[in-house]
């Protein structure tokens, strides 16, 4: 048997572990559309109408505050201490100093919870506004009974009968959305309104060519057609929505040198949102993307207000259930891949991967098996892929999951079967997207938010002479 060589690393049957976060939704006040109302601005307004206006909505600045001043401020989904403190320039112990109701083992604030949060004003910081809520950004709860392909059809624009090959298939135009919308966790009417907003996907059925080459905005020689603008698309709206969760993203840099620094207030679609319009549009064109009259005001006319139902989908207090490394004891398994992304590149840091002993290099068949880190019910099996639903609900957009990628065909946990803590999931291999040997990814998920807040494992593993406690990074 020949063997292929790599100079750079071993090829080793290695498999990816990714925990995802789809929690249940805590029923709490949500803000209504526009400028958050938690503290008072130099020219207050009312919730903005996001339907389209003649002229631009003017928007309200922050006034300077001074050093350690306390604001008013509410609770988003997903807030956590750490990220307060570096959004409002201070620190966590004088915000729990301010706050003594929340304790110090906190994870998640409550969403739709007063808080008094000492500032330390930064100036250029950016617009208010707040474009979408979170709920309606990721794969989550809010999308559940939304049917893309029902709602495509009754759209006159050049996606209702386009079809392309991508991911080694022909697919229709929705059919690539849904595919995106699923592997990168994120909302499918945010990725139909983008291509409404940039490209006039559904309302314009000749639209001029280089509309249909870079659908989304971004004109890059690899980058071309739909499902590649789409892969782009929703890694940079990843990267923007948990960079301004982990901190990552606290500002932009303008083509005319100007930085932007976002506005403590505001929320991460909204980030994700101008992150995207900032790669994609020149400097007026993302000002008036991110304004009242923008792109909200075209998911407005699609979809109605965003705001009107949106029901926060990560809970205060949010703990990862106990999970098990994702093999049997006794085996000196390798852990080839240190935390990052589930899908694509940047943020989320949500997976892990693993190799079983191994004496061969290369895509080799192995007799060793990737186990259920906790209980569930397998609602997806397919090439490559087993989902593990925690709730038992039978929807991954709701509840712990637990996706498993580059699982086998043979000895694969079918559609539906029940499993428990250390149950086979299937063979590690080298099926679905690119692994050089074969691997199986496992990562967790809550209500559609990749990575666990505080993430643990209570297992060690053996490497050699040494002992290892294994626990992915975690981002709410």
């Amino acid at each position: 048997m020949t063997h292929r060589r790599l100079d750079f690393y071993w090829m080793r049957r290695a498999w990816l572990v990714m925990f995802l976060v789809s929690a249940c939704q805590p029923q709490v006040a949500s803000f209504p559309s526009g400028v958050s109302g938690e503290q008072p601005l130099d020219d207050p307004m009312q919730a903005i109408a996001v339907s389209a206006q003649p002229t631009a909505t003017p928007l309200p600045t922050r006034p300077i505050y001074q050093p350690g001043e306390l604001v008013d401020y509410i609770a988003q989904p997903g807030d956590t201490l750490p990220a307060l403190a570096v959004r409002f320039n201070t620190t966590e112990e004088e915000i729990l100093q301010a706050n003594p109701i929340i304790p110090r083992s906190a994870t998640t604030m409550p969403p739709g919870m007063p808080m008094k949060i000492p500032i330390y004003y930064t100036p250029f910081w950016g617009n208010p506004f707040k474009i979408l809520p979170d709920s309606l950004f990721v794969n989550g709860p809010s999308m559940m009974g939304f049917d893309s392909q029902q709602f495509v059809d009754s759209q006159p624009g050049w996606l209702n009968g386009y079809v392309e090959y991508a991911a080694g298939a022909s697919r229709s135009g929705v059919q690539i959305v849904d595919l995106v919308a699923l592997n990168f966790s994120l909302s499918p009417s945010l990725l139909l309104a983008l291509l409404e907003y940039q490209s006039g996907a559904l309302s314009q059925p000749d639209p001029p060519a280089i509309a249909r080459i870079y659908p989304m905005g971004y004109q890059a020689r690899e980058r071309k057609g739909l499902y590649r603008q789409l892969l782009w698309s929703a890694n940079t709206l990843n990267n923007g929505y948990y960079g301004w969760r982990t901190t990552h993203l606290t500002y932009l840099e303008h083509a005319d040198g100007r930085t932007e620094l976002f506005d403590p207030w505001q929320n991460a679609a909204t980030v994700a949102l101008h992150h995207f319009f900032h790669l994609t549009l020149p400097l007026e064109s993302y000002r008036q993307a991110t304004s009242p009259e923008g792109f909200v005001a075209i998911y407005h006319s699609l979809f109605g207000d965003p705001w009107s139902t949106d029901q926060p989908h990560i809970p205060g207090s949010l703990e990862q259930p106990s999970f098990t490394l994702p093999f049997l004891p006794g085996g000196a398994w390798s852990l080839t891949g240190g935390p990052h992304t589930g899908w694509g590149t940047g943020d989320p840091l949500a997976a892990l991967d693993f190799a079983p002993p191994s004496t061969m290099q290369g895509c080799v068949p192995t007799d060793h098996w990737a186990t259920a880190v906790a209980p569930g019910v397998v609602v997806r099996s397919e090439e490559g892929v087993v989902v593990l639903d925690l709730d038992g609900d039978g929807d991954e957009r709701t509840g712990w999951n637990v996706f498993y990628l580059h699982v086998g065909t043979v000895g694969r946990a079918p559609l539906g079967a029940s499993l428990q803590t250390g149950d086979p999931v299937g063979h590690p291999s080298c099926e679905a997207a690119k692994a050089p040997a074969p691997t199986s990814t496992s990562r967790a998920s809550t209500t559609g938010s990749g990575s666990p807040p505080k993430a643990r494992w209570d297992s060690t593993w053996k490497d050699g002479l040494r002992t290892m406690a294994v626990g992915p990074t975690w981002a709410p």
